[in-house]
């Protein structure tokens, strides 16, 4: 029996495996591609993400990062400047999904996850011990299953958890195509009486285009696109002929924002679009899934390695499901502006003006960016990613380095900032699962305690707050401490809520 299996080999499935690796779990990752598809649906990832992705040395291996002040848009509003919130690194990383998949799949690999192509599940059962899976007309069985098979999650509707929210009013169409009048189509974002028309344009090979139609969402959803059909569509909305050829990746969608209602049902758990769809605007969808992933891949360890504390697993959903919902909050708004009728322009005009003021930029970006995330880990002050720091380590014990360089092992981390023997002395119950790293920097707190998602779980600036109860909340009892782990049996038979 395989301690965890993974159902979908997109890039969230193969993070997620790559995460429980590097905690010393060997997830079984199920595919039903027998080969990826090589299409990048989305190709943004943005500063939270890559924030991430620093602390665990992938971030050069994904894309090409962009620093500094980037415009951006909201609703295809260009006015965002998604720098101005970014206070370490990257403000926005071009990466094809494609090829983010594949640096995931390696990593995943070389940690040793098991990926097993061409694998259809199509249905599970679970109990208070494992669940069982139906894999190719065959069982096969997991003390826990993640659920990164999409919107349309098998896992999902196995496991009975609704998925709710506002169905789709767009009909979208997306395809690569060959444009036989290159410039005569206007590149980037057009919104015209009759819809929308977006083109990132390759002028001597193929573009991607992407037509919106607010008059009513597809009739077949599963219909199979023609060129014809996105021909037509662009020509309606644009009002003059597109000539294309040369097809390819097309594909329909449209802008249903939909939501698991619990993330954990018993030994079930879902993340990606399994847990949450919705319009593509701001290319938040994947960034999304991918915290999800670095949020789920320590607790899950923790549980398969029996010294999760209590409720430890069901903080996934208490921390990322109010994210998901946010996310598609925004996207619901952004929609809305995005109504080509011409009566909805003087809104657009306003929310344009709005955008210029320094507090809407930063309140926008940080939203669209994922930089603003913060959890409610019950100390003030905390739940926010620790921002990236140069340590002066003690002279003889090494050179100075990177917090994120830290963190790449994927442990727990605390942080002494200010020579607090006494703190150190309490973490030493917890050696076997918390580093503990003497240092100096420029930083207002004396020391922090560091999850290995990189977000702040204590900071003795917390009046009030001992580190020993946030050590027993995150990472279980201390070692020192006669009462045991919260056994398997108990950690393991959490209901559907």
């Amino acid at each position: 029996m395989f301690d965890v299996a993974i159902v979908g080999g997109g890039p969230v499935g193969m993070l997620l495996a790559a995460e429980l690796g590097l905690q010393g779990v060997r997830p079984l990752v199920l595919e039903r591609l027998a080969m990826p598809s090589g299409e990048s649906k989305a190709g943004t990832l943005h500063a939270r993400t890559a924030q991430s992705l620093d602390r665990r040395g992938l971030l050069d291996l994904v894309g090409r990062s962009s620093r500094g002040s980037v415009s951006f848009h909201f609703s295809g509003m260009f006015g965002l400047d998604l720098g101005a919130v970014v206070e370490e690194g990257a403000s926005i990383v071009g990466s094809p999904q494609a090829w983010a998949e594949q640096v995931f799949a390696r990593q995943a690999a070389a940690l040793g996850a098991e990926i097993r192509r061409g694998q259809e599940v199509t249905g599970l059962v679970q109990d208070d011990e494992r669940v069982v899976l139906t894999v190719n007309g065959r069982e096969l069985a997991a003390r826990y299953v993640v659920g990164a098979d999409g919107a349309r999650s098998v896992v999902r509707r196995a496991a009975g958890i609704p998925f709710t929210g506002t169905q789709a009013r767009v009909a979208a169409l997306m395809g690569d195509v060959r444009l036989l009048d290159p410039y005569g189509v206007p590149p980037g974002y057009t919104r015209t009486p009759r819809g929308w028309i977006i083109v990132w344009l390759d002028p001597a090979g193929h573009s991607r285009l992407i037509t919106y139609d607010f008059r009513a969402p597809h009739p077949d959803r599963q219909a199979p696109v023609t060129l014809a059909e996105l021909k037509e569509a662009a020509e309606r909305i644009l009002g003059r002929p597109v000539p294309m050829a040369e097809p390819r990746n097309l594909s329909r969608y449209g802008d249903a924002a939909l939501q698991a209602e619990t993330y954990r049902a018993g030994r079930v758990l879902l993340a990606g679009d399994a847990a949450h769809v919705h319009f593509p605007w701001g290319g938040q969808g994947l960034n999304t899934g991918l915290e999800d992933a670095f949020n789920l891949g320590w607790k899950l360890a923790a549980q398969v390695h029996g010294h999760a504390p209590d409720g430890l697993l069901d903080t996934y959903h208490a921390e990322r499901h109010p994210v998901g919902a946010r996310v598609l909050w925004n996207v619901r708004a952004q929609t809305a502006l995005a109504d080509p009728d011409p009566s909805v322009d003087p809104l657009r005009e306003l929310f344009a003006e709005l955008m210029r003021f320094d507090d809407v930029n930063e309140y926008l970006s940080g939203m669209i960016s994922g930089v603003h995330t913060a959890y409610d880990v019950g100390v003030p002050g905390a739940g926010r990613m620790a921002v990236d720091m140069v340590l002066k380590i003690p002279e003889g014990a090494g050179p100075p380095v990177r917090l994120v360089e830290l963190l790449r092992a994927g442990r727990p981390l605390l942080l002494d900032l200010a020579g607090r023997d006494d703190l150190v002395a309490v973490a030493e119950g917890w050696a076997d699962r918390v580093d503990v790293v003497r240092a100096a920097a420029d930083h207002p707190a004396e020391a922090l305690l560091i999850r290995p998602d990189g977000y702040v779980a204590w900071t003795s600036e917390a009046a009030g707050h001992p580190l020993r109860d946030a050590l027993v909340r995150w990472f279980g009892p201390s070692a020192q401490n006669d009462s045991a782990p919260n056994d398997s049996a108990r950690n393991d038979s959490a209901q559907t809520r």
